[in-house]
């Protein structure tokens, strides 16, 4: 206790005109904190480089975390073999938190996935970014995309503190959105029709878990009768963590529009159909969910909206089929799950030896020379991408576009040596 009391001096202070912008300088600049922008930064700093990592929530891990996505998939292969397909962070991921129990590999129908523990994965990337010496930069909007010819040579941002100018050598749009890009005035895609749903993902808690239906069970009451209910979304999953009496609850469907107005509404309302989700649990199935209630809610969780329109536009043909690029960079074998309409998504699996490919002229916008994308808003078809955006071949993304800078250098991108990235990246492509 105090001997006596503390009565600090204050000042009074006025803005004198505009804040002074202030400037900072990294080798690399990623653009975008979740699972694949993480990779990026994480894997340029291994590499010796000075690296800002920026995003516009005041928190990092993006999606993974802060939607509360709750599963790592397409990691691994189809059974039986269940051959882990992208290693990098997802090696570290995996061992660090299974140790402390914040990680499961569970069977979840077509793979394995690995069932995590949304605050421990948060904590583990502030963590991570610290050791490495990333430098955060969190709660910037960006503003401005600055470029000389065939160069994006800086970013202005806007924070709540004052303006930022970033510069670097090399940036990652890891924004989901193809914010980088689209900032830059290159060309970028949207869907031509149509939308592409999100969720609302929410985590409930004093549920038991000995009385869970199966999957199966749920999917069909909630076509049954989930219409009495007001359900938008006929399917769905509550997906248990072991030994918590929490669960990960996916059962809604939310348009996702690029309009700021639209998109703050669409927040809300995703609450309203998650709220909807919880009379529905607790009705029909009061034995596991009568006492459970909604420990928290994610953001909205967003699929697809707009994405980069690169060298290469990966096909669902290529897909299909399991082509094997000159240039790949990350590999998956997730099913083809296109969330297209209100009331479900089309699911197509594929067979248990199947593996599909990213080459990484989808992961670069042909007329600059040091922008990778990295994630959902690489280029594609919308079906192609259905597959290769989950956060198993997201994190072989951000790995590729990290290397692929630092290979590239104060050159291009589109020269790099791609034996020698190859080499780098063979963990993530190759048996």
């Amino acid at each position: 206790m105090l001997d006596k009391p503390f009565r600090p001096e204050t000042r009074v202070v006025r803005r004198n005109g505009a804040p002074p912008l202030r400037e900072h300088s990294a080798d690399i600049c990623v653009v975008g904190a979740g699972i694949s922008g993480v990779s990026a930064a994480i894997e340029a700093a291994r590499l010796g480089r000075q690296v800002i990592l920026i995003d516009g929530l005041p928190a990092l891990g993006g999606q993974a975390v802060n939607s509360i996505i709750g599963m790592i998939v397409g990691l691994f292969g189809n059974p039986p073999k269940n051959k882990q397909l992208t290693h990098g962070i997802a090696d570290d991921i995996i061992r660090d938190l299974s140790a402390t129990g914040d990680l499961h590999l569970v069977m979840g129908g077509v793979s394995l996935n690995a069932l995590y523990n949304e605050v421990a994965l948060g904590r583990w990337v502030e963590r991570k970014v610290l050791e490495l010496e990333v430098t955060p930069l969190l709660g910037a909007i960006l503003r401005s995309v600055q470029r000389e010819g065939r160069r994006i040579t800086a970013l202005e941002l806007a924070t709540r503190y004052g303006d930022v100018m970033v510069r670097a050598d090399g940036f990652v749009d890891a924004t989901g959105d193809a914010a980088v890009v689209w900032g830059a005035g290159l060309e970028c895609r949207e869907p031509a029709e149509g939308v592409i749903y999100g969720s609302q993902m929410i985590v409930i808690e004093n549920f038991e878990e000995a009385h869970k239906p199966s999957r199966a069970e749920m999917s069909e009451r909630i076509r049954e009768r989930g219409a009495q209910y007001g359900m938008i979304r006929r399917d769905g999953f509550a997906m248990s963590f072991p030994g918590r009496a929490t669960a990960v609850v996916n059962m809604t469907h939310i348009e996702n529009p690029m309009d700021p107005f639209g998109a703050s509404k669409t927040g809300l309302e995703g609450k309203e159909q998650a709220d909807l989700t919880m009379t529905f649990l607790r009705s029909e199935f009061p034995a596991a969910f009568g006492e459970a209630r909604v420990r928290s809610y994610g953001l909205p969780g967003i699929r697809q909206t707009r994405w980069i329109a690169g060298r290469h536009h990966l096909t669902v043909d290529e897909v299909r089929r399991g082509v094997k690029f000159p240039d790949s960079i990350a590999r998956t074998a997730w099913p083809l799950e296109q969330h297209h309409n209100a009331e479900g998504y089309v699911w197509e699996p594929f067979d248990a030896d199947h593996v599909h490919y990213v080459p990484l002229g989808s992961l670069t916008p042909p007329a600059v020379d040091n922008l990778v994308a990295a994630g959902r808003c690489i280029d594609g078809d919308a079906t192609a991408l259905s597959s290769v955006r989950v956060m198993g071949p997201c994190i072989a993304m951000g790995a590729a576009a990290a290397n692929a800078l630092d290979l590239a250098g104060k050159g291009s991108v589109h020269e790099v040596d791609l034996a020698a990235l190859r080499k780098r990246l063979a963990a993530n492509v190759e048996d």
